[in-house]
């Protein structure tokens, strides 16, 4: 398997669509800084699934999306493409070409496809798993890889292998099955609970089903009497509504009496009725005119009133006003503004001496401020005095209780010494010294036994010298049997891929398995190792053509490929013996030619050293012969000493063992690929490397199976011989518990003492410090008190008093200044105030004396107006008058008439009434009549519908099951009495008796409370259900047995494939090491052999010369060449289909880089690297080089393939 092409769209600086083709071997990407080559590595990883934005070089994982440039917009998206060639089917998956497709939109949704079919992240990781190349990815080394590996911890190392060794997988399904338990112990706590619960819940609901179970014969029995008195009632309403639906007929004939009378009444009514509206509308128009007389009137009086009114309000003129003389306020206002200007003079001469009363303040202030300060100044001192004598004191007081302390203290110590002594004494004596030192000598400090002459422990070492040694026996077979597996696997793959190969890539496949056609020529050919490329060439294009047996079979398919558009290459094989003589004559004659010689024709012809005649290298069978006149005169030798040969006699072309074909007219070569020839001795190879494998694996297989027999036969015999030491061990441990115990009582007692003769040494001497600390204190506080304060407080206190005086003298004197100033503001103010004001007054005065004049003129035009409105009316107002008395007189006349039609009008109305009422009496005793029908109707239709809705039961069924006629049954109220009312006979309906029965029963009903109908329902249900949930529980238990067990597999698993790995990987690594570090030592190192599920790895590098071990002791190039040297070791242990390496070797000295290109050199055997360098000598070593630049932000790549030997013509990708 290897990587075939990789298609690039939008990702990171490839806005183009980029394709890399890939080949098998070594691919160099060089180009400048900058131009792009990581982002080559960054797809990789990216397209199998690196979900990580860091490790892409970025902070989000939109960063990989085409940013755009000054000349190209920002795409939407980035896409690549990876297609892997899976002919050896290492990838769990039926295409022998896989394309895995990432696509990420810049909106964040991203897609995953593999072969076009669209899958989850999870798919390709798991794809991937079992190669090497899953989430971690160690074939991928990054610029930091180096750096990590370096900066890791053991147990981040450990990592690294576990990739390679493809236990990640086992990882995660471990993971998975403890989530799983997780999830299952949660679940399993849940349903405990939930069947505790349901199991609590079950008596309780037993009792309330019980209940319900009474409760439903109760409410049986109310339903029955219920229905029983229903029933009654129905049949009495039916009655009582046949007797009232008779009498109804005689009320009908007095209503049909009246209603006839009420007729003739109605007729006289309309007559005088129609008179009296005759007279109405002459008596309507006479109210009117007198009504509309009446208005008019009332206005005409009310216009004279106010116009009276007004004429007396403006006959009487308005005092004209009573105000000052303007001239007078004038004179006054300027007297006020004279005397303000002499107080503005006053105010300015009181401000300057404000300012200086101010200044004297401030600096009585200052003086009172800074003796103020000193005084303050003096009292600390004084103070300090004070309380450093106070502080000696209380030194002195502690310092005494300190030594009082101590004093008792060394008492107590001593007394507890003198006890403990007794107390060791005593357990001394109570230890027997025979046995003492026989304990001594038996056992050693942890109390197991030490003394080797013991039958059962030289039994168990032995059994468990034999165990170790069968189990290491069976790891060594295990791991010969995995190599062998691999072998045999990993040759087996490049056979199948070979084969694969050697089909003919035209039409002439298709005729394999036909008749007539005897097979391939390739077969057919036996050649000489390493000339399969120049035999090839000279035989092109027949290399890989197929055999026929007849120039008429050839003819014919010939015929049938050229009608199906195929081209052939066929061979005839000699048929006949005329067809042979035809041949050896053919042959004889191109011997014989002086153009074309064969060997033999040239035997005194000398090539050139490493030529060689291609017929003495190569042997044509069967069908083949033929072939061999092509091979005659040519020559295989390099392609310089090509010129050379073809001047030799008899040398028709040389070909070069890069299948070249040079001849003296023409050149022909530059082809990529192996030949078939080549290929087909690689699967011969590759056939019998496998079969041999497979042998080895079978030996391999069944002597492990001998080794396992035998580690278990040792296993036994060694827990066998465990049993018995175990069973010693007890005994012995028994027969000492006694002696040990009285050892440890009298060890404690001896330490007690030790302990308690320390607490009163010390104890001494702590009265000792006491004591000196005591004395110290009561010195220094003698000094204290002998000198005394050094400052006066009464000097300072008087300073403060006489600046404190002066300061308020100073304070008083500006306050003076301050109340005059403000004084004569005062006055300057209203002196101002007050001219204001009497200006203001006069031009107020002016302005009211011609108001006034304009008020009297507006009087005398009002009242002339008012006086001729006054008379006016006065001469309607009579008029008006006079009309209204003719208006009234006519409405009494027509008024009159009026009422005497109303009156007979009434009479009549009133007699229709009368009779009105006797009809109504009789409709009212009629709607009674029917109102009663109808209740007694409602009261029988309501008595059916509650036989309805609350029995269920038809009026009728009612009657017939519940009337009183039918005999009432024996109805249990309690579910132990029903077999004992079945057996009762039924008795005679009595209202009475139901009646109390169904009371009794609703008091049975409300004593039992609140009934839970669906009790029974219930309890069956939860009974059903907490069954069901204990079956669930034993489930559970048994799920969670079977997780555990998995993930015991899941270790065991693991810790076999990582034990293997890492033998593998520390058995290359030394073999690394030595290659990069001639001379040097290097080594992997587990730092918990124990524990292989979790322990770390630390790397030991000692390079020649050097003692030195730790990587951090190391050259920044030597550390380097370690993390190197890891990778390398992990990739030659667990190989992978291909690795990617980003300028792993920019740290490394020509020298280091030769060692390091050597191991590349045989990494290629076995695998595809891509690597990304600045290296002239790594590019050297390259079958393939891609050319990346960068103009406009945007990156090309160009390829060069690199043919060993030779060169060909790069492409642009």
């Amino acid at each position: 398997m290897h990587l075939k092409t990789l298609t690039l769209r939008g990702f990171k600086s490839f806005a183009s669509a980029t394709t890399l083709a890939l080949q098998p071997g070594i691919t160099c990407v060089v180009g400048p800084n900058g131009s792009g080559k990581s982002n080559v590595v960054d797809a990789l990883a990216w397209v199998m699934g690196e979900q990580g934005a860091r490790a892409l070089r970025g902070s989000n994982m939109a960063d990989v999306i085409f940013a755009g440039t000054s000349g190209r917009a920002a795409l939407g998206r980035a896409q690549v493409d990876l297609t892997i060639d899976n002919a050896d089917g290492l990838l769990d998956i039926e295409y022998s070409e896989v394309t895995i497709s990432r696509t990420l939109f810049r909106g964040g949704g991203s897609e995953y496809s593999i072969n076009g079919s669209p899958v989850r992240l999870l798919d390709v990781q798991e794809l991937l798993s079992d190669t090497g190349m899953g989430r971690q990815m160690h074939v991928i080394v990054g610029q930091g890889q180096l750096d990590a590996i370096l900066s890791s911890t053991p147990e981040e190392r450990r990592g690294f292998i576990e990739e390679a060794a493809g236990v990640l997988k086992h990882r995660r399904r471990k993971e998975r099955a403890l989530k799983k338990l997780a999830d299952m112990d949660a679940n399993l706590v849940r349903v405990l609970d939930l069947t505790a619960e349901i199991h609590r819940q079950l008596k309780p609901l037993a009792r309330q089903a019980r209940i319900a179970r009474r409760a439903s014969l109760i409410q049986a029995r109310v339903r029955d009497a219920k229905a029983r008195l229903l029933a009654d009632d129905l049949a009495s309403a039916l009655s009582r509504l046949a007797a009232l639906e008779a009498s109804d007929e005689s009320a009908a004939q007095r209503r049909a009496t009246l209603e006839a009378q009420i007729a003739a009444s109605r007729v006289s009514l309309s007559s005088l009725e129609e008179a009296e509206r005759s007279s109405s509308p002459a008596l309507e128009q006479a109210s009117a005119d007198w009504q509309s007389l009446t208005t008019l009137t009332e206005r005409l009086r009310g216009t004279l009133m106010a116009a009276t009114q007004k004429v007396a309000l403006r006959a009487t003129p308005e005092p004209p006003p009573a105000g000052e003389d303007p001239d007078v306020l004038d004179e006054r206002a300027r007297v006020a503004g004279t005397e303000d200007a002499a107080l503005v003079g006053q105010v300015e001469v009181a401000r300057s001496a404000l300012t200086s009363a101010t200044r004297a303040r401030e600096a009585a202030e200052d003086t009172d401020e800074a003796a103020s300060r000193e005084l303050a100044r003096v009292n600390r001192v004084i103070a300090d005095h004070r309380e450093k004598v106070a502080r000696l004191t209380g030194d002195v007081s502690t310092a005494a209780s300190r030594l009082e302390a101590a004093h008792a203290e060394a008492e107590r110590a001593w007394s507890a010494y003198q006890g403990a002594q007794e107390r060791a004494a005593a357990a001394e004596a109570a230890v027997p010294g025979a046995a003492g030192s026989a304990a001594d000598s038996a056992f050693d400090k942890d109390g197991l036994s030490a003394d080797s002459s013991g039958g059962a422990g030289r039994a168990h070492a032995e059994a468990s010298a034999r165990r170790d040694a069968a189990r290491a026996r069976v790891d060594e077979l295990l791991g010969v049997e995995r190599e062998a597996r691999a072998e045999r696997a990993r040759w087996e793959a490049r056979r199948d891929a070979l084969k694969q190969l050697l089909a003919p890539e035209d039409g002439t496949s298709e005729l394999l398995g036909k008749p007539g056609v005897l097979g391939q020529v390739a077969p057919l050919l036996r050649i000489t190792p390493g000339y399969e490329d120049a035999v090839a060439a000279a035989l092109a294009p027949f290399a890989d053509a197929v055999v026929v047996d007849s120039l008429a079979r050839g003819m014919g398919e010939l015929d049938a490929a050229r009608a199906a558009g195929r081209s052939l290459r066929l061979v005839v094989a000699p048929g006949d013996q005329a067809r042979a003589e035809e041949t050896l004559r053919t042959g004889e004659a191109t011997a014989s030619s002086p153009v074309v010689a064969s060997p033999g024709a040239l035997g005194a012809a000398e090539l050139p050293e490493g030529a060689a005649w291609l017929r003495s290298v190569v042997t044509c069978e069967g069908g083949a012969a033929p072939l061999a006149a092509l091979l005659d005169g040519v020559v295989a030798c390099s392609a310089e000493c090509a010129p050379a040969v073809l001047a030799l006699m008899g040398v028709r072309a040389v070909v070069t063992p890069g299948g070249d074909v040079l001849r003296a007219w023409s050149v022909e070569g530059g082809r990529q690929a192996s030949s078939v020839l080549s290929v087909r001795a690689d699967f011969e190879q590759a056939s019998v490397r496998a079969k041999d494998a497979g042998v080895r694996m079978d030996v391999v297989s069944e002597e492990l199976a001998h080794a396992n027999v035998q580690l278990d036969r040792c296993i036994k015999e060694a827990n066998e011989a465990l049993k018995a030491l175990r069973a010693e061990d007890a005994q012995r441990a028994k027969e000492a518990q006694e002696l040990a115990r009285a050892q440890s009582a009298a060890q404690a007692a001896r330490a007690e003492a030790e302990r308690a003769r320390d607490v009163a040494r010390r104890a001494d001497e702590q009265v000792e410090w006491a004591r000196e600390q005591d004395a110290a204190a009561r010195a220094r506080l003698e000094r204290a008190d002998s000198v005394g304060s050094p400052e006066s407080l009464e000097d300072a206190q008087a300073r403060a008093d006489a600046a404190s005086r002066a300061a308020r003298q100073a304070r008083e004197t500006e306050n003076e200044a301050r109340l005059s100033l403000r004084t004569l503001e005062d006055q300057s103010r209203r002196a101002a105030a007050r001219a204001r004001s009497l200006r203001q007054a006069a031009a107020a005065e002016r302005e009211e004396r011609a108001r006034y004049a304009r008020r009297e003129a507006v009087r005398q035009t009002e009242l002339a107006t008012a006086s001729d409105v006054e008379a006016a009316a006065r001469i309607a107002l009579e008029a008006a008058e006079r009309a209204l008395s003719r208006a009234a007189t006519e409405r009494d006349r027509l008024s009159a008439r009026r009422s005497q039609v109303s009156r007979e009008v009434s009479d009549a109305r009133r007699a229709l009434d009368r009779m009105s009422a006797e009809l109504a009496d009789a409709m009212n005793s009629a709607n009674q009549g029917k109102i009663a029908v109808e209740q007694t109707r409602v009261r029988v239709e309501d008595l059916q519908r509650r036989a309805l809705e609350e029995l269920s039961l038809e009026p009728e069924q009612l009657i017939a099951e519940f009337g009183p006629e039918v005999m009432v049954p024996v109805l249990p109220l309690d579910p132990d009495d029903v077999e004992k009312a079945e057996a009762a006979k039924p008795r005679a309906y009595v209202r009475a008796e139901q009646e109390r029965a169904l009371a009794t029963a609703q008091k049975d009903l409300e004593k039992l409370g609140r009934v839970n109908p669906l009790a029974l329902e219930e309890h069956e249900a939860l009974a059903a259900r907490h069954k069901f949930l204990v079956d669930q529980v034993q489930d559970l238990k048994a799920s969670k047995a079977d997780l555990l067990r998995i993930v015991q597999d899941v270790d065991r698993l693991v810790q076999e494939a990582f034990t293997a790995a890492f033998a593998e990987t520390r058995k290359q690594f030394e073999h690394v090491f030595g290659v990069l570090f001639p001379g040097g030592q290097g080594d992997l190192v587990l730092t918990d052999p124990e524990d292989m599920l979790s322990t770390g790895i630390e790397i030991e590098a000692r390079p020649a010369g050097k003692r030195v071990k730790r990587l951090s002791l190391l050259s920044g190039g030597e550390r380097s060449l370690a993390a190197v040297a890891l990778l390398i070791a992990i990739f030659k242990a667990r190989p992978s289909p291909f690795y990617v390496m980003d300028e792993v070797e920019a740290a490394l000295d020509d020298t280091n880089l030769g060692r390091l290109l050597e191991i590349f050199t045989e990494l290629r055997e076995s695998s595809q690297l891509i690597i990304i360098t600045h290296q002239k000598r790594t590019m050297e070593v390259a079958d393939a080089l891609y050319g990346i630049s960068m103009r406009d932000g945007i990156t090309k790549a160009v390829s060069q393939r690199l043919a060993r030997g030779g060169e060909a013509s790069g492409d642009t990708a």
